[in-house]
């Protein structure tokens, strides 16, 4: 089992940035692919960013490459989100997701990651 928890969310004015985290307990994440995935009122959940297992590759979604950025310390069993210029529509809860993964593909559907922490909530105000 791999615990997740998400941590740094909070109330940011447009323009402003955040740094989330997510730390894993129970296991290592060190041969997991980690995801970040964003759940707006109303919306399905929709991934933001991903990372291979060993911070070697990554994706975004055009609605926020440039502007996001994933990283991971395997040491810390910790991703990171780095958030920056941020906009009202990136409102919403954010969760991190795991997946014991080393394939070349993206995984950015969430019916590819078995672990999933509980969420925190940003919200951008303008």
């Amino acid at each position: 089992q791999v615990q997740l928890v998400e941590s740094g969310g909070g109330l940011v004015q447009v323009g402003g940035s955040l740094r989330l985290s997510c730390t894993a307990s129970e296991r290592s994440i060190a041969d997991y692919a980690m995801g970040w995935f964003r759940q707006a009122p109303g919306k399905s959940r929709e991934v933001i960013s991903y990372i291979t297992w060993n911070g070697g590759n990554t994706y975004y979604p055009d609605s926020v490459k440039g502007r996001f950025t994933v990283s991971r310390d395997n040491a810390k069993n910790t991703v990171y989100l780095r958030m920056n210029s941020l906009k009202p529509e990136d409102t919403g809860v954010y969760y991190c997701a795991a997946e014991e993964y080393s394939g070349a593909v993206p995984l950015i559907k969430t019916y590819e990651y078995r672990y999933w922490g509980q969420g925190t909530q940003v919200t951008v105000s303008s």
